[in-house]
């Protein structure tokens, strides 16, 4: 039986959500992600995470908020952007549904990197005012340290729709990866001064919208990793620091 309220009738979802305290809330972007991924890659990493992990224990698992705060690549044709009040305003009345249906734990499974500091103010601001237990994975950097054996690039294999963004979209949708477009690019804009936070225009940084080699990516790397993420996020699940 689905765990996504979307695909279930008032009844099972009833009986489901008295078997579990937790909601995972997958978010995404809708924005450049190289020439050949597609553009809603962020979401679809983390419904598919949330999704292996609704698989190994109980868990409610809502609906993709697909579109985020991606203003800096707005310049890059298909990219949409929400303010950041409104993926707030949104993403809160979302979690508050759940935590009327008796959600007393919240993970947020975040796909963009935009996203992270409002979810992180919204997740202080449910558990001061409900008393719930929120946390966030900020999915391309959760990863990072799970798969350094994995790295076969020389160049940011972390980068945007670089390695590791190419590889878990092989194994999640093939058919919507355009492999003879992957690219390499290396960062355009050379920054001396990494320690001071500015606005950027991203086109600046990478004509292609990647940053890294996206031809280093596979199916079976984009496997292991997602199974890895899987277990990882189970095993925070079930530790004391995700109790209430």
């Amino acid at each position: 039986m689905s765990s996504n309220p979307q695909f279930m009738n008032w009844q099972d979802y009833d009986a489901a959500q008295k078997e579990t305290d937790l909601v995972l809330i997958p978010l995404g972007a809708v924005e450049v992600y190289g020439p050949h991924l597609p553009m809603g890659a962020d979401g679809i990493a983390t419904t598919a995470l949330a999704n292996g992990v609704a698989e190994q224990l109980p868990a409610l698992v809502a609906p993709l908020i697909p579109v985020g705060y991606s203003e800096a690549l707005q310049s890059f044709p298909g990219t949409l952007s929400v303010k950041p009040a409104s993926l707030m305003a949104y993403t809160r009345d979302v979690a508050e549904s759940f935590i009327k249906w008796g959600c007393k734990r919240i993970l947020f499974i975040n796909g963009h990197a935009g996203n992270v500091p409002y979810i992180n103010e919204l997740s202080r601001e449910l558990e001061n005012e409900y008393g719930v237990r929120c946390a966030q994975i900020d999915w391309w950097r959760y990863i990072q340290p799970l798969v350094e054996d994995l790295v076969e690039s020389d160049i940011l294999p972390h980068g945007h729709a670089s390695e590791f963004g190419t590889s878990v979209m092989l194994h999640l949708v093939p058919e919507h990866v355009k492999m003879d477009r992957a690219c390499r690019t290396e960062p355009q804009v050379k920054n001396e001064f990494p320690d001071f936070h500015r606005t950027a225009i991203y086109r600046d940084n990478s004509p292609t919208g990647v940053v890294g080699d996206g031809t280093t990516g596979n199916a079976e790397k984009g496997a292991e990793t997602m199974r890895r993420a899987v277990q990882r996020t189970v095993d925070f699940i079930k530790s004391d620091d995700f109790k209430l």
